[in-house]
């Protein structure tokens, strides 16, 4: 029904490598990996209303939804937001490795929260960069009236104006702001 390959570390595996818990829920053991790329096999598609849902789950942890595919988007590569039970990630040699499980469910399509977890975040981490380098302009002009701050009327259109120079100027500028 469906194959994973984790970019750059794996050659592609079907379904055969999960454990298969029912007819709808498959696990796979895995300690290394932070990005996951799954599709759909030709020919084995799931009807339009339903989608295999990609979790991952830590020791201890319930399962995390990662993202999903569906009959109109039949691959994509997830985020694996890796577990970090006791807050700290153990990286000497001497160290077991952390271990976690990637879950896969079929579910229907219209109770998954998005198929693009991966893009909504690196989008809201984007709208924070640029609100904070917004922020950090406007301070720099800004005066304190009481407990308000006052700025001049026009700074939002300076702010956009430098942003938009120093864009053109260097392109390599808006990359520090995509994570």
């Amino acid at each position: 029904m469906f194959g994973v390959v984790f970019p750059n570390r794996s050659f592609p595996m079907d379904i055969s490598s999960f454990a298969q818990i029912d007819t709808t829920h498959w696990i796979l053991d895995m300690n290394t990996f932070v990005e996951v790329c799954i599709f759909l096999l030709n020919g084995l598609s799931l009807p339009p209303e339903k989608a295999l849902a990609v979790y991952i789950q830590s020791p201890g942890s319930p399962f995390l939804y990662c993202g999903a595919v569906a009959f109109g988007r039949p691959s994509a590569v997830l985020q694996l937001p890796w577990p970090d039970p006791g807050g700290q990630m153990q990286l000497t040699a001497d160290a077991a490795p952390i271990s976690a499980k990637i879950g896969v469910s079929v579910e229907d399509l219209a109770s998954l929260p998005s198929l693009d977890v991966a893009a909504e975040k690196r989008i809201e981490r984007l709208a924070l960069k640029v609100g904070e380098n917004l922020f950090n302009f406007m301070q720099s002009f800004c005066g304190v009236d009481g407990s308000k701050l006052v700025v001049p009327i026009d700074i939002l259109d300076r702010w956009f104006k430098k942003f938009q120079e120093r864009s053109k100027r260097d392109p390599e500028y808006l990359k520090g702001f995509a994570l």
